[in-house]
């Protein structure tokens, strides 16, 4: 029985395919921890925002994290949403073709889609990964959004090609994009009254 890098047999696959197979594994550099960082690193930006996020139970279909009004009194105005539903992707290479695969069928289960460029450093090429590392950035896009520029819809990896859509998605980057979030929730920016004490002690 031949076995792959990552414990599973290769049942019926020849010496050069199993041959590729190592290599293609050798070469992919596959970083979990970084990945699931990249959730809690969104969900943490949006409660700097003061949005309450929950994340979605893992491997959840759709969506991988739930946004609601932090006020459990607020009185939802017209057009407020009583939630929001957030899928996340990211690249933690800061050098990546800033391509996101898509499930289509995954499309009308979220709001908006987060994706994170986690930039920890330049992989591609002759690079290792020891240089570029730089801040890394979000976008919020609307399902809308995703759904117009979503291309290769009849394969099985559609996706999204960012790089070329930057001048559109500039609008919705950081701070901006989860503008969108928080005003489809209703919640303002925190603002202090006059006359009132700041209480901001920490833990």
């Amino acid at each position: 029985m031949v076995i792959d890098g990552m414990g599973k047999p290769l049942n019926g696959l020849g010496r050069a395919e199993v041959t590729r197979n190592d290599m293609a594994q050798q070469e992919s550099l596959r970083l979990p921890v970084v990945s699931a960082g990249a959730e809690f690193l969104v969900m943490g930006y949006l409660m700097r925002r003061n949005i309450l996020a929950y994340k979605a139970p893992p491997n959840y279909e759709g969506y991988d994290i739930i946004c609601i009004h932090p006020d459990p009194k607020h009185q939802q105005k017209h057009g407020d949403a009583d939630k929001v539903l957030v899928q996340v992707k990211s690249r933690y290479a800061t050098d990546c073709n800033r391509t996101v695969l898509v499930r289509e069928a995954s499309v009308d289960a979220f709001d908006f889609m987060i994706v994170a460029f986690m930039n920890i450093g330049k992989f591609f090429g002759k690079n290792d990964g020891m240089t570029g590392l730089v801040a890394p950035e979000f976008y919020t896009l609307s399902r809308k959004f995703i759904q117009t520029h979503l291309v290769d819809a009849d394969s099985s990896w559609p996706k999204v090609k960012l790089k070329s859509l930057q001048p559109e998605i500039e609008p919705f980057k950081n701070e901006l994009g989860f503008e969108l979030i928080a005003a489809r929730l209703g919640i303002p920016k925190p603002r202090r009254a006059r006359n009132t004490v700041v209480e901001d002690m920490g833990e």
